[in-house]
């Protein structure tokens, strides 16, 4: 409505060599940019071995481990990360109370494993902002340890993180989180800086999306795709085998989280709680968009 979007916006490509294409997104849909993006990426991989690529003025660009998947599928392995562009900051640096930094995330992508490739996907911060964001319009609690108030005091109110002066998210990384703040504050330099975009700074305007850059290697320039993925089956197999702490029912590896999940939502569907089920029915309203009939969930939500 506000025009800050613009849905036509394709991908631009500003710079481009043999193993490097810098893209401007135009404020486009960032998942619709990011995955041209990875496609070209992907065809130019085999040529140079090792290729890279930048985006910046692109929407919210979603889950990175999108990215990763693409890239495995075709036998190459990736790394990801993204800022917010220098808006969306919502992360304190250890000892602050003032956010300065988005939740800033790293994907690190590789082919292989016995049910799919190995995905580790998280952003920098003890959690995503959007699953406070979730919390907040569901009218729950966040648990402990994710967020401070606005005087740098621990709470479980999401709604501290959005007054103003605003709340801040903890850096992931508990008593050692200097480690989380630190990469998140690489992947804000690397991200603003290479894409041409922004990295953080005073007085940003409203959150629009992100600046990614995008890595990604192929097996076949280096020891080849057979060896990397034997080494992968050996090292899960030793990995998993480890014998198991009292209630515990397996190891959990890279991937294994979002497969579960999927498998699950699509057994049983997305649960939606009734706060954002409302949100959304409302937003259709506006829109006068059809709700779909679903079904209900035990919180009074919908799946």
């Amino acid at each position: 409505k506000a025009g800050a979007l613009h849905p036509q916006s394709e991908l631009q490509v500003e710079r481009e060599s043999p193993g490097v294409l810098a893209c401007d997104g135009g404020w486009g849909f960032g998942q619709v940019l990011s995955r041209d993006l990875m496609s070209r990426l992907i065809e130019k991989a085999p040529a140079s071995g090792i290729v890279s690529g930048t985006l910046r003025r692109a929407a919210h660009i979603g889950r990175l481990g999108e990215y990763a998947e693409m890239a495995a599928a075709a036998g190459l392995a990736s790394l990801t990360f993204a800022n917010t562009n220098g808006a969306a900051q919502r992360v304190a640096p250890v000892g602050g109370k003032r956010p300065r930094l988005g939740t800033n995330p790293l994907c690190i992508g590789v082919p292989g494993g016995k049910d799919g490739p190995f995905i580790l996907d998280f952003g920098t911060s003890a959690t995503a902002e959007g699953k406070v964001r979730v919390k907040r319009i569901a009218g729950d609690e966040v648990p402990p340890g994710w967020i401070l108030d606005p005087d740098g005091h621990p709470t479980t109110d999401p709604n501290q993180l959005y007054g103003e002066p605003p709340g801040t998210i903890l850096p992931m990384g508990g008593d050692q989180a200097y480690k989380g703040f630190g990469l998140s504050f690489a992947i804000e330099l690397l991200c603003g800086g290479l894409s041409g975009g922004r990295c953080a700074y005073p007085d940003p305007p409203p959150p629009l999306g992100n600046a990614v850059v995008f890595i990604l290697t192929d097996p076949a320039s280096f020891a080849g795709l057979q060896h990397l993925s034997a080494e992968a089956a050996q090292v899960e197999e030793y990995v998993r085998s480890v014998p198991l702490i009292n209630g515990v029912s397996g190891i959990t590896l890279p991937g294994d989280p979002e497969r579960q999940v999927l498998e699950a939502r699509r057994r049983d569907g997305v649960p939606l709680d009734e706060g954002n089920w409302r949100a959304l029915t409302d937003l259709a309203d506006d829109l006068g968009v059809t709700v779909p009939q679903s079904g209900a969930t035990g919180t009074g939500g919908a799946q």
